[in-house]
């Protein structure tokens, strides 16, 4: 896979009438991957270890309103 210069991208993403219908939208995902585009630089690891540490959080709330609703329920009916 060859890389196109960033120079010429602005050319390309105007619409040119390259017939080529995803052209510029490959070329924007490319720059996602790049040095220089603006952002926080986050690792894919990272990202996995903080979508498994919010979904394991969501579950433990999950866990803990089971026993809440449990003991409460328990509690006012005795």
């Amino acid at each position: 896979m060859r890389r196109r210069r960033l120079s010429g991208s602005s050319s390309a993403a105007g619409g040119g009438g390259s017939g080529v219908v995803g052209s510029g939208n490959a070329n924007n995902m490319l720059r996602f991957y790049t040095d220089d585009s603006p952002g926080l630089k986050i690792s894919p690891t990272v990202v996995l270890v903080m979508s498994l540490c919010f979904i394991g959080f969501v579950t433990a709330l999950h866990v803990l309103g089971k026993f809440y609703r449990y003991r409460s329920a328990s509690g006012s009916g005795a």
